[in-house]
């Protein structure tokens, strides 16, 4: 007999357990009647030892079936859901290993309530399908987990980068050459670099670069910047460094085959981030940031000079950071896309460490609160855009008190137009909780200059009234209220008997 797949196992462990409590049979009455331990059985159960043919026939005896309907990997109505879980490709990449989690421990605690548990997966399947989430929705958001769960942290990653940039005399204050990455990855990995070879291919404009393995050519947009450049040269080296081979060619994730492959690309662009901006050297500059006395918008600006990162890096970074090494652990990160044409704002980046913070769970087909500085933000600049006024980026900072809570934070917000898309702008915020930490390490909390707004999360499930700024009427709000008046009235009839 062949060796047996993991799903095979857990499989006939399943039909074995479902066999033996249907009829009323014990481990102990079991192991009598086949004559093998009870660890053994218990293992067979959990899907972890598959038994030789003579051992078949016996376990097929003492529950009374054949041994083709034994091993058939039909597992009947009530264990369904299973079966289509453990055939398909999405449970088998879930990162279950990253969370110390065994496959056989999910599907034993499905099989402990069969038909109620597989009534509920049927149920997520649905609204999955419903709402048109793919595999990589699931991917991305076990990545996002991960990262929660690790405080955005990973010290090995870290310390390839700090051996890698002392091994090739990176700068570790800043401002690493575009050139030497390039020449790192042309003589130590075989590169061919072409700036401009995405240029014959029009439908490719939005894609920053292009890997092709088989002739190691990186296929660059032309209308990348210095420090688009950097940054996807260091995620190739860290890629090459790493020795991480599952991955995409393009520089973005466009279709998503497996969870290694999202995992790696975060990986890559971790390492970069890291040699563009040295965890010591930036750690000192966020504690010269910190220790000011008034905010200072000019300071950030200037940190993406000095480190050739554009905001969304320096924010990352900060996340990296913060938690470890200034005990502020209770943050976000929130990245939105705007098309100043329509108007439209979208979420297409969201982090939270520590736990689920205001605001969080936004990406829905609603009006986001337009009192969020990283709305506001996005609308000056757009607005000073359109007057022919402005076109780089913007600094701004924003006391945020979400309504019908206590949740307050510090709001650090950098907007930008998009590149290597110009018709879209960008903004990345990050919020720090205000509490005792924050407050004992920002000297700058206070400063009068930073404004403070009491916002909510989309106009549609907002009851702040006479808002000025609401894009939309609070519609769910109001149906919410409707409901309670019903249920009220009907309870007061119900009453009167």
């Amino acid at each position: 007999m062949g060796q047996k797949t993991q799903n095979e196992r857990i499989i006939f462990g399943l039909k074995i357990k479902q066999l033996r409590q249907g009829r009323n049979l014990s481990f102990k009455d079991l192991s009598e009647q086949t004559g093998m331990s009870l660890s053994y059985l218990n293992e067979i159960e959990k899907g972890k030892k598959y038994p030789r043919e003579d051992k078949l026939a016996a376990i097929a005896q003492a529950l009374g079936v054949g041994e083709q309907e034994l091993v058939s990997l039909d597992l009947g109505k009530n264990l369904m859901p299973v079966a289509e879980l453990l055939s398909s490709n999405f449970l088998n990449e879930l990162p279950l290993d990253l969370f110390d989690i065994e496959l056989s421990k999910v599907v034993e605690i499905i099989a402990n309530a069969p038909l109620k548990v597989g009534a509920f997966i049927s149920t997520l399947v649905e609204i999955s399908r419903n709402y048109a989430l793919a595999e990589e929705n699931f991917y991305f958001g076990a990545l996002r987990s991960y990262l929660e769960l690790n405080n955005n942290y990973f010290e090995e990653i870290e310390q390839s980068a700090a051996v890698f940039a002392n091994k090739h005399n990176l700068p570790l204050n800043g401002l690493v050459p575009v050139r030497q990455l390039s020449m790192l990855l042309e003589k130590i990995y075989g590169y061919t670099i072409v700036e401009n070879g995405l240029a014959h291919y029009p439908e490719l404009a939005e894609i920053r670069s292009v890997f092709l393995p088989a002739h190691k050519k990186l296929l660059l947009n032309s209308r990348l910047t210095d420090m688009q450049q950097a940054f996807q040269f260091g995620k190739e080296l860290g890629f090459n460094y790493l020795q991480l081979k599952e991955r995409a060619n393009t520089a973005s994730l466009l279709r998503v085959k497996s969870f290694e492959e999202v995992l790696n690309h975060f990986k890559a662009g971790y390492f970069s981030a890291a040699i563009l901006m040295n965890r010591e050297a930036f750690v000192k500059d966020m504690e010269s940031f910190f220790d000011r006395t008034h905010w200072d918008g000019e300071f950030l600006l200037g940190l993406l000079g000095k480190y050739q990162a554009s905001p969304e890096m320096l924010f990352q970074r900060m996340t990296n950071v913060l938690p470890r090494f200034f005990g502020l652990e209770n943050i976000f990160l929130l990245r939105f896309i705007q098309t100043p044409a329509t108007g439209h704002f979208k979420i297409d980046k969201e982090l939270h460490l520590n736990r689920r913070h205001q605001p969080h769970g936004n990406a829905i087909a609603e009006h986001y609160c337009r009192r969020w500085l990283s709305i506001s933000l996005l609308e000056d600049l757009a607005h000073m855009q359109q007057s022919g006024k402005f076109t780089g980026g913007m600094a701004g900072a924003q006391r945020s008190i979400y309504h019908d809570s206590k949740d307050e934070y510090l709001c650090l917000t950098l907007a930008r137009p998009s590149y290597p898309t110009p018709d879209k702008n960008v903004s990345i915020t990050i919020g720090i909780q205000i509490d005792e930490k924050s407050g004992s390490t920002i000297r700058f909390l206070k400063d009068a200059a930073i404004g403070i707004r009491k916002v909510s999360t989309t106009c549609e499930r907002c009851s702040i009234s006479n808002c000025l700024e609401r894009a939309a009427p609070p519609t769910i709000i109001e149906g919410k209220n409707k409901r309670r008046k019903t249920q009220q009235a009907l309870l007061e009839l119900m009453e009167k008997g």
